[in-house]
């Protein structure tokens, strides 16, 4: 069994976390896969997601080849430092969770797809971690830029959560918060597995089939 310090398993406070800094990381205009805008503005009609489900490589991979995702990225969501680094995420002392932020077309894809992709694309029980990857980057959230968003997703949370536990799994354990800041990640780690191949994924599902929810919509 391997240690982990018990800093990387709790989220910092206010007064111990790093303090960051004013200036935005720098990211490419163009997605590597699609070449599609990383940035706003987006094309009307498109709808936000935010989620993170464990290392954020492989998490981006699920969303980018959803026929009706206009682009991908990836970045750190939901903590206390402004524009933290790689590192000083991966310290634990900056709140910040590895988040997936997909743009989508609402009439091409529902959120209601997106969502299974999310609950069937890792274990959403595990705390903070996702298989041997440990952290509090790595906790599952759902981060909602709508009523109909956060409605959606607990829904879903709680049809999950009976398949779940049907198959001996435990409570879930994923936040659903309505989105923070979404602070964009470093330039090697957008799609970072369209351009490293044979990269690290660590992600794994349960295994278990995420029940259909109806009537999800955007706003």
């Amino acid at each position: 069994m391997f240690f982990v310090s018990p800093q990387k398993l709790q989220l910092p406070t206010a007064e111990t976390a790093l303090p960051g800094r004013n200036v935005e990381m720098p990211v490419p205009s163009a997605h590597f896969v699609n070449k599609n805008p990383l940035k706003p503005p987006f094309p009307e009609g498109t709808e936000l997601a935010l989620f993170g489900l464990g290392c954020f490589w492989g998490a981006e991979r699920m969303f980018w080849q959803i026929e009706g995702v206009f682009s991908t990225s990836v970045g750190y969501a939901a903590g206390l430092t402004p524009n933290p680094t790689y590192e000083e995420v991966c310290s634990g002392q900056t709140g910040h969770n590895e988040v997936v932020r997909v743009v989508y077309h609402a009439t091409a894809v529902s959120f209601e797809a997106l969502l299974r992709v999310f609950w069937e694309g890792h274990d959403p029980t595990q705390g903070m971690r996702q298989s041997n990857d440990v952290g509090t980057q790595y906790r599952s959230g759902i981060y909602t830029y709508s009523e109909a968003q956060r409605a959606g997703a607990a829904a879903s949370r709680d049809l999950y959560q009976a398949a779940l536990a049907q198959s001996g799994y435990p409570e879930i354990t994923t936040e659903i918060i309505d989105a923070p800041h979404y602070y964009y990640a470093e330039d090697y780690h957008q799609q970072y597995l369209a351009k490293n191949p044979g990269g690290y994924c660590g992600l794994g599902g349960t295994g278990v089939a995420c029940p259909t929810v109806v009537g999800i919509a955007a706003e």
